[in-house]
């Protein structure tokens, strides 16, 4: 069977046949990106940084990326925001043990539009969520992701 040159260039080619397959059918019928309209509301995946002790937590949405990260500063800790593109406004709220805290507007760091702070008196406690609302282009964008990040620096203190 495998002396007939036919079956070994079928066996050569069908698995490239089958990927090309794969992803013109994706091209096809697959979700195609769009412009976030105006008005409207946009959820931000939180990439796999935000699982672990990395220190960063990187959101995204189409193009619009956000990073966010802590550093210390006197007495307690700045939560800071950075985005790939302009942002109009960003909100933050930490639910911790089931208790969601108010939601607090972050300043723009040196009256740049796309980084921006918050001052944070301790870091979230293990477990927590981070809630994060951003506006940008008249759209939000909005995420929802554990506070796993910030766990190298609960050993290390302001």
């Amino acid at each position: 069977m495998f002396r007939n040159r036919h079956v070994i260039i079928a066996l050569l080619v069908a698995p490239l046949l089958s990927i090309g397959a794969w992803f013109a059918v994706g091209q096809l019928v697959g979700e195609q990106p769009h412009r976030a309209e105006a008005g409207r509301d946009y959820p931000l995946i939180a990439k796999s940084s935000c699982r672990y002790d990395s220190g960063r937590c990187a959101l995204a949405n189409g193009n619009l990326e956000l990073e966010i990260d802590v550093q210390a500063q006197g007495p307690g800790w700045q939560l800071r925001l950075q985005a790939s593109h302009p942002l109009e406004g960003a909100v933050v709220a930490i639910e911790e043990a089931g208790r969601t805290a108010e939601p607090r507007a972050m300043r723009p760091q040196d009256s740049s539009p796309q980084h921006w702070v918050l001052n944070l008196p301790a870091l979230p406690t293990a477990g927590a969520r981070l809630q994060l609302v951003a506006a940008a282009g008249g759209s939000r964008y909005f995420a929802d992701t554990g506070s796993d990040f910030l766990q190298r620096f609960r050993t290390l203190g302001p």
